[in-house]
């Protein structure tokens, strides 16, 4: 089979290797399409290494056809079509995945669009849901508002009762957040978030993939009992913040990576996912936003285009 391969300072390349085969509780997946995330940059970079056991190479969602299942597995059989989170080797055309972290790919949805969803839905489930507590009713503020997560985030806020603020780069990304449920989209370019949210009545959950200088607005913003969820710092893994506000104002701070957790966490996430967010996506409530597809041999510039930051919602992989 044809997979990317990549090493330090070399362009992504396709190199022929031996079709992988699914141990105990597994599927191989005929991959169709796969997501490309910025973690796959920081692993790229040698920031963002594979956990014990998982493949070195990148892709860390896919969706796709299962052709084989290993000992063990219950659920899915050959010809079930299904989007899976991974812990890497997804830019190939057959992947690997745990049983528990697979789910059917949505009604009405394409393979594109399916393969768009598991790192997304999963990250902001656990982050925003679990993590940040987000209740109907209460406020969340989305950095990044027009990325694969952000663009997530949104939709799913809204779908559950929420009142959304994203920050995004320019004014056609802040329109994008709004057509998707947000209240506002804010320039961070020409206007102060923090300034912004805090005449909006503040912020009960922030999801912050910027880090460094924003930490401590974060917490200015945030309404009594509030809470900050990190998952990256695009401006660095260092802060200097304020501890009496966090005390004052009883503040949680707290940040988590996925692809670390176990089989049995993933498949736990799997299963909320699929009980609360699958029908909301049905529905149309939520829909993922697809920047741009490029072919499996043209990985080199799909990874380019989500560098530059140029990029709205998504961008896939295809077969």
């Amino acid at each position: 089979m044809r997979k990317i391969i990549h090493g330090p300072g070399t362009p992504l390349s396709l190199a022929t290797v031996a079709r992988p085969e699914p141990g105990a509780g597994e599927i191989l997946i005929k991959v169709a399409a796969a997501g490309v995330n910025r973690p796959d940059l920081m692993q790229r970079a040698g920031l963002y290494p594979p956990p014990p056991g998982a493949p070195e190479t990148l892709g860390l969602e896919v969706a796709g056809e299962v052709v084989s299942i290993g000992s063990g597995v219950k659920r899915w059989k050959e010809g079930d079509h299904v989007c899976a989170l991974l812990a890497g080797g997804g830019y190939a055309e057959y992947a690997v995945a745990n049983e528990g972290a697979a789910l059917p790919i949505p009604k009405g949805l394409s393979a594109v669009e399916a393969a768009a969803l598991p790192e997304t839905v999963f990250t902001v489930w656990a982050n925003v849901f679990e993590a940040g507590g987000l209740k109907p009713g209460e406020t969340l503020l989305v950095h990044g508002g027009a990325s694969g997560i952000g663009t997530t985030a949104i939709q799913m806020a809204k779908a559950h009762g929420a009142r959304v603020f994203a920050t995004a780069g320019d004014a056609e990304k802040c329109k994008l957040c709004e057509d998707l449920g947000a209240t506002r989209g804010i320039n961070y370019r020409t206007e102060d978030f923090e300034a912004v949210i805090r005449d909006m009545d503040g912020a009960d959950v922030v999801l912050d993939m910027v880090g460094g200088p924003y930490v401590q607005k974060n917490l200015n913003l945030l309404n009594d009992g509030g809470r900050c969820v990190m998952i990256a710092f695009l401006q660095g893994p260092h802060a200097e913040i304020n501890l009496m506000r966090l005390m004052l104002k009883r503040l949680t701070l707290t940040g988590s990576t996925l692809r670390s957790r176990s089989k049995e966490e993933k498949a736990r996430i799997a299963r909320e996912v699929e009980r609360v967010a699958w029908p909301w996506i049905e529905a149309g409530k939520v829909k993922p936003v697809i920047d741009s597809t490029f072919p499996l041999s043209d990985a080199e510039t799909a990874h380019a285009r989500l560098q530059s930051g140029a990029h709205a919602g998504k961008i896939v992989l295809t077969a």
